[in-house]
Formats: C-alpha cells, structure tokens, sequence
C-alpha cells in the first residue's frame, strides 16, 4: 500500500501576527488528520527553542518542522533546514540567487511561496529561478485562479508543487497542505523536500 503523508508547510503561530497560540494550531492539525505541521514565521528562526519544547511534547502524535518565510527581493520564500536568523546577514529583500547561495550549503532548502498573489506577484519567471526545491501552488489565502496559475506554472516547468494553509490562526490549519509519497521524519525531511516525491494539495470546500 503507498505511502502518503499529510504536512501544512506554512503555518504562523509564535508571533502577534497569528490569533491562536501554536498548541492550538497543532491541535487543529491533529483534528484535520495531518502528520505533519512546519511553523514558518515571517523572516526569522527565533522560535526555534520554543518550537522544538512543542515537537517533543507532541511527539508520537505529530511531526514539527521550523522554517522561515523570507521576504526576497522577487517575492516570499519559505526556507527549510537550516538552524538559525544567518539569513538575515543579507538584510531584507535580498535577491534570491543571493538567499540560496547563503543557506544551500547550510542544508537548507527554499520554496516559492504563492507566487501569483494579486498583491505579492513574484517579481521574476520562475524558469529564471535556479536552486529552489518547490512552488507552493496551493496555499490557503490565495483564491482558487492565483493557485491554478502556480500550480500550471510550476506544471509546465517540471517544478515539484507544495501546500501550505497559510495560516494564521487554528481556523486556517489544513486548507492546503502537501502530500508526501514517502515516509516522513525530521531527520530526512529536507532531503525529501529536495527529491520532489510529494504534491501539493488544496482541501478547502
């Protein structure tokens, strides 16, 4: 029987910026049926401690993964797999070419995030664009055409696609999320991010 695991890749809960507290966004998670929820707060790894106190409480019951959503030059980007703020010695709004340049040898990985917003339209093509792992083609703030674009896009250019709810609250927690086809843990998570065996996926109604 395949495997297939369920992970929200964009989620915010360790700051103001998010109305519910981060148990309650993993509790959501848990009650959506996901294996997996990776904590993405805008430009910074500060909540690193913090998060891994929740992944051993929550182990056995749910993966935690922690990433940054990173504002480049071109666009948002999530970034994986790395272990603390060194992306921030480029400053805000660095190229991204610069971004992956810095965290690739630290074994991180980047994502495109909903690169076809109305107000955040990605400020490059993405066939341009050398050294990210996956377009968020589902994310759960964006309207159903801004996803459709990411995902033929990404389609069309042989790019591995991802979801995440965006969230900002325990309401949002699971409206998009990516499915993976092999069996996920925190120590291959990056290498799995980088094989493209996993899709994005949309559950709102």
């Amino acid at each position: 029987m395949p495997i297939s695991m369920k992970i929200d890749l964009h989620n915010h809960a360790f700051t103001h910026e998010s109305s519910s507290l981060p148990e309650e966004e993993i509790e959501a998670a848990i009650a959506a049926g996901l294996d997996g929820i990776a904590f993405t707060e805008h430009n910074s790894y500060s909540a690193t401690k913090r998060a891994r106190e929740l992944q051993e409480k929550y182990s056995g019951r749910i993966l935690l993964f922690r990433g940054a959503e990173y504002d480049a030059r071109e666009g948002h980007v999530l970034i994986f797999g790395i272990s603390g703020n060194s992306f921030l010695d480029l400053g805000m709004f660095a190229p991204l070419d610069e971004l992956i340049r810095l965290v690739t040898p630290e074994g991180g990985a980047v994502i495109v995030a909903h690169p076809f917003r109305g107000w955040g339209h990605f400020k490059a093509d993405l066939d341009a664009v050398h050294g990210i792992c996956a377009v968020e083609a589902f994310n759960g703030h964006n309207t159903p055409e801004e996803n459709q674009k990411a995902f033929e896009v990404a389609a069309s250019l042989g790019i591995p696609t991802t979801g995440g709810s965006d969230s900002h609250g325990k309401e949002d927690v699971g409206k998009c999320y990516t499915e993976f086809a092999d069996a996920v843990t925190h120590e291959n998570f990056i290498q799995l991010l980088k094989g493209g065996r996993y899709r994005g996926v949309c559950a709102r109604p």
